[in-house]
Parts: structure tokens; sequence; C-alpha cells
């Protein structure tokens, strides 16, 4: 049951006929894992802060170069030369004292996540690996817990919900080849310092929305955006039925 500090705090998402103070304490109940506290991480971790998920897992074991400062907006020029999801928690905590932050300073093997997700209810995937984002993908799957993942580069973003436990597909679906890194990377293609703010804002909404059972999140589509141009597009990502990664979950 939510106190009288946190009806205050949260008043204007409990406003919200349908979302309500059943929505918020599913919200304060929650445990989230951030992997990546880059572009990405940041908003989406400071989001779901000031949101009230009452337990963030920050995980990243870069240092904060000054380049990253453009758009990785938890970081301040005084956390240069410092591990980001450091950083990024001492951001949230002064966001929201309230929220229980746990820091992973380090760069997850895959051998680290199927006890670590399986403590969780929902990813953020914010990360810029691609073997990672493979990896989460399948101890997501082990644990049936749902994936949230963006990827944004120059002007364009997109974002979608992997939850095949609960229906549609996962992120190899999208991405089958798992052996080639083709995924373009912000140091070698640059990035407009609102598009990570955008989609890092998007990984929070959907993650509220899944966590709180809030409108209808992006399971099965995909977002795209252009923000050259404000294209905006969603598209219905199809499950792959040989899938490596979750064909068994609908045989």
């Amino acid at each position: 049951m939510l106190n009288d500090k946190q009806l205050q705090r949260y008043s204007r998402q409990v406003l919200m006929s349908d979302f309500d103070v059943v929505g918020q304490e599913k919200l304060c109940e929650a445990t989230v894992l951030v992997v990546g506290l880059g572009g990405l991480g940041c908003p989406a971790a400071l989001y779901l802060a000031a949101a009230g998920v009452g337990r963030l897992l920050l995980a990243d074991g870069d240092e904060v170069e000054l380049s990253n400062l453009q758009r990785q907006i938890a970081h301040q020029e005084s956390d240069i030369g410092r591990n980001k999801a450091c950083s990024a928690a001492d951001a949230v905590t002064a966001t929201n004292s309230d929220v229980c932050v746990e820091v992973l300073d380090k760069q997850l093997e895959e051998s680290d996540l199927p006890e670590l997700v399986a403590a969780v209810d929902l990813v953020v995937d914010a990360s810029d690996n691609y073997p990672i984002r493979y990896a989460l993908n399948r101890a997501c799957i082990g644990a049936m817990v749902p994936l949230v993942s963006a990827a944004a580069v120059r002007g364009e973003g997109q974002i979608s919900v992997f939850d095949p436990t609960r229906s549609g597909p996962c992120y190899r679906c999208l991405y089958p080849d798992d052996s080639s890194d083709t995924a373009l990377s912000c140091s070698q293609s640059g990035v407009l310092a609102p598009v990570v703010g955008v989609f890092g804002s998007l990984l929070a909404m959907e993650a509220i929305k899944v966590l709180a059972d809030y409108g209808e999140c992006l399971r099965g589509s995909l977002l795209l955006v252009d923000s050259k141009t404000m294209d905006v597009r969603k598209l219905i990502l199809p499950r792959r039925n040989n899938c490596p990664d979750c064909a068994h979950l609908h045989y």
C-alpha cells in the first residue's frame, strides 16, 4: 500500500484513471535490470526511478568519457573517469532516494545472466554490444522475463518489447544471425543527442506499460523513427518458426 509521501510524489500518475493506485503499486514493487548506462540507459534509468520503480539494478563496465556527456544525461563533467553504473546510480538516487539501487560495475558475461535475470521482473536492454543482446534474449526467455530493447544511431532509432513466453517474437526473430556484428555504433557513425533521449524515454515508457499492465506495449511490434524527417513507422514483427532461441515455445 502506498504511503502518504508516495501518494503525493506519484500523484500525477495516480490521477490517471486507467493507471491509478494499482498501477503505481505495481511499479513500486517491481525490480528492473538496466543493461548499459549510456545514451539510452541514462534517461531510461532516470525515468524509471522518477516514476517509482522500486528497485533498479544498473549494469555497465565502462567509464565516463568526455565524448559521452553530449548525450548521456546521468553523467556530469565531474564523473569523467568513473564507472558509468556508479555514476548513474548517484543520479538515480538524487532523483528518487526511495528507489533501491544496486550497481553491477562490470561488463556482464552470459554466465552471469540466468541467475541475475531470474531475480528481476523486466530487463531493459540499453547496451551497445551485440553478443550481450543475444545473451540477454536467451536469459529472458529462460526466465520468462520481458525484454525491452532499443537502439539508436545518427538520427534514427527503433524499439520493441520481446516477450515470447507470453506471445510474439524474441530479439533473435528480428535479427536471426548472431554470428555477425553488423550494428552501427555511435562512435563510428555519430548520433544526435536528443535521439537517444527519445528512445531512452521510450524504453522507460514501455517498461512501465509492461510492469503496470497499462495500455498496449510494443510486444509483437517494432517502432521505427527517423528524426531527420520525422517519419514514424510501426511494423508488425512476426515470430520465426525456426528461431533457435524461442521456436520451442510455440510447438
